[in-house]
Protein backbone atom coordinates (compact mmCIF):
# COMPACT_ATOMS: atom_id res chain seq x y z
CA UNK A 1 0.00 0.00 0.00
CA UNK A 2 1.24 3.29 -0.61
CA UNK A 3 0.90 6.26 1.56
CA UNK A 4 -1.83 8.39 -0.15
CA UNK A 5 -3.91 4.84 -0.78
CA UNK A 6 -7.44 5.89 0.50
CA UNK A 7 -10.08 4.18 3.21
CA UNK A 8 -13.41 4.82 3.57
CA UNK A 9 -13.42 7.12 6.73
CA UNK A 10 -16.78 5.56 8.14
CA UNK A 11 -15.57 2.06 8.42
CA UNK A 12 -13.34 2.03 10.88
CA UNK A 13 -10.17 4.56 9.55
CA UNK A 14 -10.39 8.04 11.08
CA UNK A 15 -8.85 10.77 11.89
CA UNK A 16 -5.77 10.75 13.85
CA UNK A 17 -5.31 12.72 17.13
CA UNK A 18 -2.00 13.71 16.73
CA UNK A 19 -2.52 17.97 18.13
CA UNK A 20 -2.13 18.66 21.77
CA UNK A 21 -3.96 21.62 23.75
CA UNK A 22 0.21 23.60 22.31
CA UNK A 23 -0.28 22.47 18.89
CA UNK A 24 -4.31 23.46 18.37
CA UNK A 25 -3.23 26.77 19.92
CA UNK A 26 -0.71 27.54 17.56
CA UNK A 27 -2.72 26.50 14.65
CA UNK A 28 -5.38 28.71 15.63
CA UNK A 29 -2.91 31.13 15.99
CA UNK A 30 -0.99 30.77 12.40
CA UNK A 31 -4.18 31.03 10.94
CA UNK A 32 -4.79 34.72 11.18
CA UNK A 33 -1.17 35.60 12.03
CA UNK A 34 -0.60 38.57 13.42
CA UNK A 35 1.94 39.54 11.32
CA UNK A 36 -0.12 39.19 8.11
CA UNK A 37 -3.41 41.03 10.31
CA UNK A 38 -1.02 43.29 11.33
CA UNK A 39 0.46 44.63 7.88
CA UNK A 40 -2.77 43.76 6.42
CA UNK A 41 -5.01 46.47 8.00
CA UNK A 42 -2.06 48.71 9.76
CA UNK A 43 -1.59 51.41 6.65
CA UNK A 44 -4.86 51.63 5.44
CA UNK A 45 -6.56 51.81 9.05
CA UNK A 46 -3.66 54.84 10.07
CA UNK A 47 -4.38 56.53 6.74
CA UNK A 48 -8.03 55.98 6.58
CA UNK A 49 -8.69 56.93 10.57
CA UNK A 50 -4.94 58.17 11.91
CA UNK A 51 -3.83 57.37 14.60
CA UNK A 52 -7.07 56.86 17.23
CA UNK A 53 -7.84 53.93 15.21
CA UNK A 54 -6.13 52.17 17.67
CA UNK A 55 -9.34 52.33 20.24
CA UNK A 56 -11.02 50.03 17.51
CA UNK A 57 -8.22 47.25 18.66
CA UNK A 58 -9.64 47.12 22.13
CA UNK A 59 -13.74 47.26 20.86
CA UNK A 60 -13.50 44.41 18.31
CA UNK A 61 -11.45 42.44 20.69
CA UNK A 62 -14.01 43.14 23.44
CA UNK A 63 -16.92 41.75 20.81
CA UNK A 64 -14.64 38.77 19.40
CA UNK A 65 -14.17 37.60 23.16
CA UNK A 66 -17.45 37.23 23.69
CA UNK A 67 -17.86 35.45 20.45
CA UNK A 68 -14.99 33.10 21.32
CA UNK A 69 -16.76 32.41 24.88
CA UNK A 70 -19.48 30.77 23.10
CA UNK A 71 -17.59 28.73 20.64
CA UNK A 72 -15.64 27.47 23.58
CA UNK A 73 -18.85 26.48 24.85
CA UNK A 74 -19.93 25.29 21.35
CA UNK A 75 -16.66 23.08 20.61
CA UNK A 76 -16.46 21.81 24.40
CA UNK A 77 -19.89 20.12 24.35
CA UNK A 78 -19.13 19.12 20.41
CA UNK A 79 -15.82 19.06 19.59
CA UNK A 80 -16.52 17.27 15.79
CA UNK A 81 -14.33 17.88 12.76
CA UNK A 82 -16.11 20.70 10.71
CA UNK A 83 -17.14 22.75 13.96
CA UNK A 84 -19.28 25.95 12.79
CA UNK A 85 -21.54 23.43 10.29
CA UNK A 86 -21.69 20.76 12.84
CA UNK A 87 -22.39 23.22 16.04
CA UNK A 88 -24.64 25.30 13.43
CA UNK A 89 -26.84 21.99 12.29
CA UNK A 90 -26.71 20.11 15.63
CA UNK A 91 -28.63 23.65 16.97
CA UNK A 92 -30.83 24.55 13.97
CA UNK A 93 -31.18 21.63 11.94
CA UNK A 94 -29.66 20.04 8.67
CA UNK A 95 -30.79 22.88 6.29
CA UNK A 96 -29.08 25.86 9.01
CA UNK A 97 -26.43 24.28 9.14
CA UNK A 98 -25.49 22.73 5.76
CA UNK A 99 -25.79 26.95 4.82
CA UNK A 100 -23.23 28.01 7.39
CA UNK A 101 -20.60 25.20 6.80
CA UNK A 102 -21.28 26.66 3.22
CA UNK A 103 -20.63 30.21 3.51
CA UNK A 104 -17.77 29.34 6.08
CA UNK A 105 -16.06 26.73 3.57
CA UNK A 106 -15.68 29.41 0.72
CA UNK A 107 -14.68 32.57 3.23
CA UNK A 108 -11.95 29.52 4.05
CA UNK A 109 -11.10 28.99 0.29
CA UNK A 110 -11.07 32.54 -0.62
CA UNK A 111 -9.04 33.43 2.12
CA UNK A 112 -6.40 30.87 1.57
CA UNK A 113 -6.00 31.90 -2.18
CA UNK A 114 -6.02 35.91 -0.77
CA UNK A 115 -3.40 35.27 1.60
CA UNK A 116 -1.60 33.03 -1.08
CA UNK A 117 -1.41 36.35 -3.10
CA UNK A 118 -0.61 38.56 -0.49
CA UNK A 119 3.02 36.51 0.68
CA UNK A 120 3.53 35.83 -2.92
CA UNK A 121 4.57 39.91 -2.86
CA UNK A 122 6.81 38.78 -0.33
CA UNK A 123 8.41 36.43 -1.38
CA UNK A 124 8.89 38.31 -4.80
CA UNK A 125 10.83 40.90 -2.95
CA UNK A 126 13.13 38.68 -0.86
CA UNK A 127 14.24 36.55 -4.11
CA UNK A 128 15.02 39.96 -5.82
CA UNK A 129 11.82 40.39 -7.65
CA UNK A 130 10.99 43.87 -7.52
CA UNK A 131 7.57 45.43 -8.49
CA UNK A 132 5.81 41.71 -8.97
CA UNK A 133 3.32 41.33 -11.59
CA UNK A 134 -0.18 40.29 -11.15
CA UNK A 135 1.42 36.97 -13.50
CA UNK A 136 4.40 36.67 -11.28
CA UNK A 137 2.49 36.96 -8.09
CA UNK A 138 -0.04 34.49 -9.48
CA UNK A 139 3.01 32.24 -10.43
CA UNK A 140 4.86 32.55 -6.97
CA UNK A 141 0.94 31.66 -5.10
CA UNK A 142 0.44 29.07 -7.40
CA UNK A 143 4.14 27.31 -6.03
CA UNK A 144 2.84 28.63 -2.36
CA UNK A 145 -0.47 26.24 -3.32
CA UNK A 146 1.47 23.04 -4.21
CA UNK A 147 3.83 23.50 -1.72
CA UNK A 148 1.12 23.76 1.15
CA UNK A 149 -0.53 20.90 -0.49
CA UNK A 150 2.38 18.57 0.01
CA UNK A 151 2.97 19.80 3.39
CA UNK A 152 0.20 18.80 4.49
CA UNK A 153 -0.43 15.51 2.89
CA UNK A 154 2.65 15.12 4.40
CA UNK A 155 1.63 15.00 7.71
CA UNK A 156 0.44 16.53 10.58
CA UNK A 157 4.65 16.70 12.14
CA UNK A 158 5.45 18.75 9.23
CA UNK A 159 2.21 21.22 9.82
CA UNK A 160 2.93 21.67 13.49
CA UNK A 161 6.64 22.48 12.35
CA UNK A 162 5.50 25.24 10.72
CA UNK A 163 2.95 26.64 13.37
CA UNK A 164 5.75 26.63 15.86
CA UNK A 165 7.79 28.54 13.05
CA UNK A 166 4.78 30.91 12.71
CA UNK A 167 5.05 31.61 16.71
CA UNK A 168 8.95 32.32 16.91
CA UNK A 169 8.58 34.74 13.82
CA UNK A 170 5.68 36.37 15.58
CA UNK A 171 7.76 36.61 18.86
CA UNK A 172 10.73 37.74 16.85
CA UNK A 173 8.75 39.86 14.15
CA UNK A 174 6.61 41.72 15.92
CA UNK A 175 7.08 41.35 19.30
CA UNK A 176 10.76 41.98 19.64
CA UNK A 177 10.45 44.85 16.97
CA UNK A 178 7.43 46.24 18.58
CA UNK A 179 9.63 46.95 21.93
CA UNK A 180 12.79 47.82 20.28
CA UNK A 181 10.60 50.55 18.66
CA UNK A 182 8.88 51.60 21.35
CA UNK A 183 11.87 51.59 23.97
CA UNK A 184 14.31 53.10 21.61
CA UNK A 185 12.84 54.73 18.48
CA UNK A 186 9.55 56.43 20.08
CA UNK A 187 8.93 59.50 17.87
CA UNK A 188 5.46 60.86 18.94
CA UNK A 189 3.56 61.09 22.24
CA UNK A 190 1.16 58.70 23.74
CA UNK A 191 -1.62 61.79 23.24
CA UNK A 192 -1.95 61.02 19.10
CA UNK A 193 -3.91 57.94 20.21
CA UNK A 194 -6.59 60.54 20.74
CA UNK A 195 -6.02 62.00 16.89
CA UNK A 196 -8.18 61.37 14.24
CA UNK A 197 -7.68 64.10 12.02
CA UNK A 198 -6.20 61.93 9.27
CA UNK A 199 -8.12 60.49 6.91
CA UNK A 200 -11.25 62.84 8.13
CA UNK A 201 -12.94 63.87 5.19
CA UNK A 202 -14.44 67.20 5.47
CA UNK A 203 -17.96 67.39 6.47
CA UNK A 204 -18.30 63.83 8.14
CA UNK A 205 -18.44 62.37 11.50
CA UNK A 206 -15.61 60.81 12.58
CA UNK A 207 -18.15 58.01 14.60
CA UNK A 208 -20.38 58.30 12.05
CA UNK A 209 -21.87 55.59 9.45
CA UNK A 210 -19.57 56.66 6.71
CA UNK A 211 -16.76 58.58 9.43
CA UNK A 212 -13.26 57.04 9.50
CA UNK A 213 -13.87 54.98 12.72
CA UNK A 214 -16.60 52.21 12.08
CA UNK A 215 -14.72 52.14 8.55
CA UNK A 216 -11.11 51.35 9.94
CA UNK A 217 -13.17 48.47 12.54
CA UNK A 218 -14.13 46.67 8.65
CA UNK A 219 -10.29 45.79 8.78
CA UNK A 220 -9.45 45.80 11.79
CA UNK A 221 -12.15 42.95 12.30
CA UNK A 222 -9.84 41.18 9.76
CA UNK A 223 -7.49 40.98 12.54
CA UNK A 224 -9.17 38.83 14.93
CA UNK A 225 -10.61 35.85 13.24
CA UNK A 226 -9.17 32.58 13.24
CA UNK A 227 -9.84 31.49 16.46
CA UNK A 228 -12.52 29.11 15.42
CA UNK A 229 -10.21 27.55 13.62
CA UNK A 230 -9.02 25.66 16.90
CA UNK A 231 -12.44 23.65 16.07
CA UNK A 232 -11.97 23.35 12.31
CA UNK A 233 -9.65 20.03 13.45
CA UNK A 234 -11.57 18.62 17.04
CA UNK A 235 -10.59 15.22 15.88
CA UNK A 236 -7.15 15.01 15.77
CA UNK A 237 -6.85 16.56 18.63
CA UNK A 238 -6.43 14.79 22.23
CA UNK A 239 -8.62 15.19 25.00
CA UNK A 240 -10.57 17.88 22.98
CA UNK A 241 -13.73 18.94 25.63
CA UNK A 242 -11.05 19.75 27.91
CA UNK A 243 -7.95 21.33 25.04
CA UNK A 244 -9.95 23.07 22.18
CA UNK A 245 -11.96 25.41 24.73
CA UNK A 246 -8.48 26.93 25.70
CA UNK A 247 -7.20 26.96 22.54
CA UNK A 248 -9.50 29.13 21.03
CA UNK A 249 -9.34 31.70 23.85
CA UNK A 250 -5.45 31.50 24.41
CA UNK A 251 -5.25 32.10 20.21
CA UNK A 252 -7.65 34.84 20.26
CA UNK A 253 -6.20 36.40 23.42
CA UNK A 254 -2.38 36.08 22.35
CA UNK A 255 -3.33 37.50 18.84
CA UNK A 256 -4.88 40.43 20.34
CA UNK A 257 -1.96 41.21 22.60
CA UNK A 258 0.57 41.05 19.87
CA UNK A 259 -1.62 43.23 17.44
CA UNK A 260 -2.13 45.68 19.91
CA UNK A 261 1.00 46.17 21.56
CA UNK A 262 3.10 46.27 17.65
CA UNK A 263 0.23 48.41 16.47
CA UNK A 264 0.94 50.73 19.31
CA UNK A 265 5.10 50.97 18.90
CA UNK A 266 4.19 51.71 15.52
CA UNK A 267 2.03 54.03 15.80
CA UNK A 268 4.82 55.78 18.16
CA UNK A 269 7.75 55.53 16.31
CA UNK A 270 5.71 56.80 12.49
CA UNK A 271 8.63 59.45 12.19
CA UNK A 272 6.21 61.52 10.23
CA UNK A 273 2.65 61.53 10.28
CA UNK A 274 1.85 64.79 8.24
CA UNK A 275 3.25 62.16 5.11
CA UNK A 276 0.46 59.51 6.22
CA UNK A 277 -2.04 62.18 6.42
CA UNK A 278 -1.34 63.40 2.83
CA UNK A 279 -0.83 59.80 1.06
CA UNK A 280 2.54 60.08 0.44
CA UNK A 281 3.26 57.18 2.29
CA UNK A 282 1.58 54.53 0.33
CA UNK A 283 3.26 51.43 3.48
CA UNK A 284 3.63 53.24 6.70
CA UNK A 285 4.88 49.68 8.20
CA UNK A 286 7.90 49.85 5.66
CA UNK A 287 8.76 53.55 5.72
CA UNK A 288 8.66 53.55 9.94
CA UNK A 289 11.02 50.17 10.21
CA UNK A 290 13.33 51.57 7.10
CA UNK A 291 13.36 55.10 8.55
CA UNK A 292 14.43 53.84 12.26
CA UNK A 293 16.17 50.88 11.76
CA UNK A 294 17.53 51.60 8.37
CA UNK A 295 16.90 50.08 4.84
CA UNK A 296 18.92 46.88 6.18
CA UNK A 297 16.21 45.64 8.02
CA UNK A 298 13.83 45.29 5.69
CA UNK A 299 15.22 42.10 4.30
CA UNK A 300 15.18 40.36 7.39
CA UNK A 301 11.53 41.35 8.27
CA UNK A 302 10.10 40.46 5.05
CA UNK A 303 11.63 36.64 5.45
CA UNK A 304 9.83 36.73 8.69
CA UNK A 305 6.50 38.43 6.96
CA UNK A 306 6.74 35.42 4.65
CA UNK A 307 6.78 32.76 7.57
CA UNK A 308 3.66 34.67 8.99
CA UNK A 309 1.57 33.85 5.47
CA UNK A 310 3.16 30.53 4.85
CA UNK A 311 1.70 29.03 8.21
CA UNK A 312 -1.47 31.37 7.95
CA UNK A 313 -2.34 30.04 4.63
CA UNK A 314 -1.15 26.28 5.80
CA UNK A 315 -3.49 26.94 8.38
CA UNK A 316 -6.46 28.16 5.83
CA UNK A 317 -5.96 24.97 3.62
CA UNK A 318 -6.19 22.57 6.56
CA UNK A 319 -9.52 24.43 7.95
CA UNK A 320 -11.19 24.16 4.41
CA UNK A 321 -10.25 20.70 3.41
CA UNK A 322 -11.33 19.56 6.90
CA UNK A 323 -14.55 21.63 6.09
CA UNK A 324 -14.71 19.31 2.88
CA UNK A 325 -14.18 16.16 4.44
CA UNK A 326 -17.21 16.84 7.01
CA UNK A 327 -19.39 18.07 4.52
CA UNK A 328 -18.74 14.40 2.68
CA UNK A 329 -18.63 12.55 5.87
CA UNK A 330 -22.22 13.27 6.29
CA UNK A 331 -23.14 13.07 2.69
CA UNK A 332 -23.73 16.33 2.17
CA UNK A 333 -21.47 17.39 -1.10
CA UNK A 334 -21.51 16.08 -4.30
CA UNK A 335 -19.11 12.80 -4.89
CA UNK A 336 -19.24 12.57 -0.92
CA UNK A 337 -18.16 8.96 -0.84
CA UNK A 338 -14.76 9.81 -3.31
CA UNK A 339 -14.46 13.00 -0.74
CA UNK A 340 -14.71 10.83 2.84
CA UNK A 341 -11.94 9.19 2.43
CA UNK A 342 -8.50 8.94 3.84
CA UNK A 343 -5.01 8.09 3.20
CA UNK A 344 -4.47 4.79 5.54
CA UNK A 345 -0.77 5.99 6.55
CA UNK A 346 -1.67 9.41 7.43
CA UNK A 347 -5.13 9.47 7.59
CA UNK A 348 -5.50 12.59 5.89
CA UNK A 349 -8.51 13.72 3.30
CA UNK A 350 -6.41 13.51 -0.15
CA UNK A 351 -9.43 14.81 -1.85
CA UNK A 352 -10.69 17.82 -0.11
CA UNK A 353 -7.10 19.06 -0.19
CA UNK A 354 -7.00 18.59 -3.49
CA UNK A 355 -10.10 20.13 -4.18
CA UNK A 356 -9.02 23.41 -2.25
CA UNK A 357 -5.71 23.60 -4.51
CA UNK A 358 -7.88 23.12 -7.79
CA UNK A 359 -9.95 26.06 -6.18
CA UNK A 360 -7.23 28.46 -5.51
CA UNK A 361 -5.52 27.76 -8.62
CA UNK A 362 -8.61 28.90 -10.06
CA UNK A 363 -8.99 31.63 -8.45
CA UNK A 364 -5.17 32.70 -8.59
CA UNK A 365 -6.43 32.62 -12.29
CA UNK A 366 -8.91 34.81 -11.73
CA UNK A 367 -7.20 37.48 -10.31
CA UNK A 368 -4.60 37.77 -12.89
CA UNK A 369 -6.69 37.51 -16.10
CA UNK A 370 -10.14 39.84 -14.36
CA UNK A 371 -9.31 43.17 -13.15
CA UNK A 372 -10.69 43.33 -9.42
CA UNK A 373 -10.90 39.66 -8.62
CA UNK A 374 -8.27 40.35 -5.75
CA UNK A 375 -9.99 43.35 -4.52
CA UNK A 376 -13.58 41.07 -4.29
CA UNK A 377 -11.65 38.24 -2.71
CA UNK A 378 -10.12 40.56 -0.32
CA UNK A 379 -13.73 42.09 0.48
CA UNK A 380 -15.59 39.02 1.05
CA UNK A 381 -12.79 37.38 3.28
CA UNK A 382 -13.75 39.74 6.48
CA UNK A 383 -17.30 39.86 5.41
CA UNK A 384 -18.01 35.78 5.15
CA UNK A 385 -15.87 35.16 8.28
CA UNK A 386 -18.43 37.58 10.41
CA UNK A 387 -21.30 36.16 8.04
CA UNK A 388 -20.12 31.81 8.68
CA UNK A 389 -20.47 33.38 12.91
CA UNK A 390 -23.84 34.29 13.08
CA UNK A 391 -25.03 30.90 11.95
CA UNK A 392 -23.62 28.96 15.13
CA UNK A 393 -24.72 32.58 17.18
CA UNK A 394 -28.35 32.22 16.23
CA UNK A 395 -28.40 29.06 17.25
CA UNK A 396 -27.21 29.27 20.08
CA UNK A 397 -29.24 31.99 21.78
CA UNK A 398 -32.74 30.34 19.93
CA UNK A 399 -31.83 27.02 21.73
CA UNK A 400 -31.07 28.84 25.06
CA UNK A 401 -34.35 30.94 25.17
CA UNK A 402 -36.40 27.26 24.63
CA UNK A 403 -34.47 25.75 27.47
CA UNK A 404 -33.42 23.35 25.77
CA UNK A 405 -29.41 23.87 26.01
CA UNK A 406 -27.02 21.14 27.96
CA UNK A 407 -23.70 22.57 28.43
CA UNK A 408 -20.44 20.21 27.95
CA UNK A 409 -17.39 20.32 30.57
CA UNK A 410 -16.74 23.99 29.03
CA UNK A 411 -20.05 26.38 30.66
CA UNK A 412 -20.54 30.10 31.65
CA UNK A 413 -24.00 28.79 33.88
CA UNK A 414 -26.04 31.33 34.08
CA UNK A 415 -24.19 33.86 31.88
CA UNK A 416 -24.30 31.91 29.17
CA UNK A 417 -27.62 33.40 26.94
CA UNK A 418 -27.04 37.20 28.09
CA UNK A 419 -23.34 36.79 26.76
CA UNK A 420 -24.28 34.92 22.83
CA UNK A 421 -27.16 37.71 23.02
CA UNK A 422 -24.03 40.17 22.92
CA UNK A 423 -22.44 38.36 21.08
CA UNK A 424 -24.67 38.04 18.40
CA UNK A 425 -25.58 41.77 18.57
CA UNK A 426 -21.89 42.25 17.80
CA UNK A 427 -21.66 40.02 14.99
CA UNK A 428 -24.44 41.36 13.50
CA UNK A 429 -23.26 44.72 13.49
CA UNK A 430 -19.62 44.37 12.36
CA UNK A 431 -21.13 42.05 9.56
CA UNK A 432 -23.39 44.99 8.79
CA UNK A 433 -20.21 47.44 9.39
CA UNK A 434 -17.91 45.59 6.75
CA UNK A 435 -21.01 44.98 3.80
CA UNK A 436 -22.19 48.35 4.09
CA UNK A 437 -21.86 49.69 0.84
CA UNK A 438 -20.21 52.73 1.12
CA UNK A 439 -18.66 54.99 -1.40
CA UNK A 440 -14.63 53.59 -0.89
CA UNK A 441 -14.18 52.15 -4.07
CA UNK A 442 -15.20 54.07 -7.34
CA UNK A 443 -16.38 50.99 -9.12
CA UNK A 444 -20.01 50.78 -7.75
CA UNK A 445 -19.95 46.86 -7.91
CA UNK A 446 -17.31 46.54 -5.53
CA UNK A 447 -18.92 48.57 -2.78
CA UNK A 448 -21.40 46.08 -2.88
CA UNK A 449 -18.94 43.55 -3.06
CA UNK A 450 -19.99 41.28 -0.11
CA UNK A 451 -23.47 40.75 -1.29
CA UNK A 452 -23.05 40.33 -4.87
CA UNK A 453 -20.87 37.43 -3.52
CA UNK A 454 -23.41 36.28 -0.97
CA UNK A 455 -26.11 36.33 -3.84
CA UNK A 456 -23.75 34.23 -6.55
CA UNK A 457 -22.71 31.69 -3.44
CA UNK A 458 -26.65 31.07 -2.16
CA UNK A 459 -27.58 30.66 -5.36
CA UNK A 460 -24.88 28.01 -6.53
CA UNK A 461 -25.21 26.50 -2.91
CA UNK A 462 -28.91 25.74 -3.16
CA UNK A 463 -28.59 24.49 -6.12
CA UNK A 464 -26.37 22.07 -4.72
CA UNK A 465 -28.08 22.01 -1.55
CA UNK A 466 -31.51 20.42 -3.12
CA UNK A 467 -29.59 17.73 -5.39
CA UNK A 468 -27.71 16.83 -1.87
CA UNK A 469 -29.97 16.96 1.24
CA UNK A 470 -32.45 13.61 1.32
CA UNK A 471 -28.89 12.16 1.90
CA UNK A 472 -27.95 14.37 4.69
CA UNK A 473 -28.62 13.32 8.29
CA UNK A 474 -30.98 15.03 10.41
CA UNK A 475 -28.75 15.80 13.70
CA UNK A 476 -30.35 18.27 15.68
CA UNK A 477 -29.32 18.10 19.51
CA UNK A 478 -27.52 15.00 18.49
CA UNK A 479 -24.08 14.37 21.08
CA UNK A 480 -21.04 13.37 20.08
CA UNK A 481 -19.45 10.26 21.32
CA UNK A 482 -15.52 9.87 21.73
CA UNK A 483 -14.14 6.37 21.30
CA UNK A 484 -14.73 4.91 25.44
CA UNK A 485 -16.87 8.22 26.61
CA UNK A 486 -20.01 7.38 28.04
CA UNK A 487 -23.12 8.36 25.81
CA UNK A 488 -24.30 11.65 27.75
CA UNK A 489 -27.85 12.14 28.35
CA UNK A 490 -29.65 15.33 26.87
CA UNK A 491 -31.90 16.13 24.00
CA UNK A 492 -33.70 12.73 21.88
CA UNK A 493 -33.01 13.59 18.04
CA UNK A 494 -35.71 13.06 15.63
CA UNK A 495 -34.99 9.32 14.88
CA UNK A 496 -34.19 10.00 11.45
CA UNK A 497 -30.28 11.36 12.70
CA UNK A 498 -29.87 8.23 15.18
CA UNK A 499 -28.25 5.78 12.63
CA UNK A 500 -25.24 7.93 11.12
CA UNK A 501 -24.51 9.84 14.16
CA UNK A 502 -24.21 7.27 16.85
CA UNK A 503 -20.11 6.42 14.80
CA UNK A 504 -17.42 6.41 17.33
CA UNK A 505 -14.13 8.02 16.66
CA UNK A 506 -10.81 6.97 17.62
Amino acid sequence: MTQFETVDATQGITLKRDFNLFSSFAFGFAFISPIVALYGIFGVALSLAGPSFWWGFLVVFGGQLLVALVFAMLVSRWPIEGSIYQWSARLGGKTFGWFAGWAYMWTLLIAMATVAIAAAGFIANVIGIDNPTGGQKAWIALVVLVFGTIVNLAGRMALKVFMVASIIAEIVGSLGLGTWLLFFHQRNPIGVLFDGSIGLAEGTGYLSLSGPFLLAMVFIGFSFVGFESAGAIAEEVSEPRKNLPKAILFALIFIAVVVMYTSLALILAVPDLDAVRSGSVADPVNFTLTSQLGSQIAKPVEVLFVIGFLASFLALQTSASRMIWSFARDNALPASKMLSRLSRKQRQPVGPLLITMVVGAALFLLSNVAENVYTLMLNFTSGGFFLSFLFPLVGFVLVNLRGRWRAGPFSLGKASLPVAVIALVWVAFEFLNIAWPRPFFTEAFLNWSIWIAMLILSVVGTAIFLVVRRAIPVVTGVEFRMAGEAEPEGEVPDEEGIPELKREYS
